[in-house]
């Protein structure tokens, strides 16, 4: 039986933000005033502009800790759990209403397409008081993959042979 071998892909901006569009499970991590690391489980698009978008609340330690310290990082996940990631660094920006609105409509679309009942949403984010987070990448590592090494593998695959 073959074994899975991993993979570290170095990808340029524009194939990082080709994976990434597929793909909306992410963890963020944010600084503490402390200094310590915060993590939240996401959901998050890339917009026109190629930021990572991800919709949040106002109060939320994330927003809170964006505020204070604008730098976050997200890994981006596959949907299944072997699959490949990748983590993404960046500056960081919060947005709230009413200057939110529009970037949340995009942010839908990045995740789900047209909304049946635009103003229905609008009016929604709006009585929700919604607010929208912005990562625009600075760093990546590589998109990897999980598995053996690949002369692990091969040694395996031997004595298996």
């Amino acid at each position: 039986m073959a074994r899975t071998v991993a993979k570290a892909d170095a990808v340029d901006r524009a194939g990082l933000l080709d994976f990434i569009r597929p793909r909306h499970k992410m963890i963020l991590s944010t600084v503490r005033s402390n200094g310590s690391p915060q993590l939240s489980p996401v959901t998050g698009g890339v917009d026109a502009d190629g930021r990572i978008v991800i919709s949040t609340y106002p109060g939320r330690a994330k927003a809170t800790n964006l505020r204070s310290t604008p730098v976050a990082s997200v890994v981006v996940l596959s949907d299944e759990f072997n699959g490949a990631w990748v983590q993404v660094d960046g500056d960081a920006e919060v947005l709230d209403m009413p200057e939110a609105e529009d970037a949340l409509v995009d942010y839908f679309r990045s995740i789900s397409g047209e909304h049946p009942d635009w103003d229905e949403y609008r009016a929604a984010m709006r009585m929700q008081g919604k607010s929208l987070i912005r990562i625009t990448p600075t760093r990546w590592g590589p998109i990897a993959s999980g598995g053996f090494p690949a002369d692990v593998a091969a040694k395996l695959d031997a004595q298996d042979g």
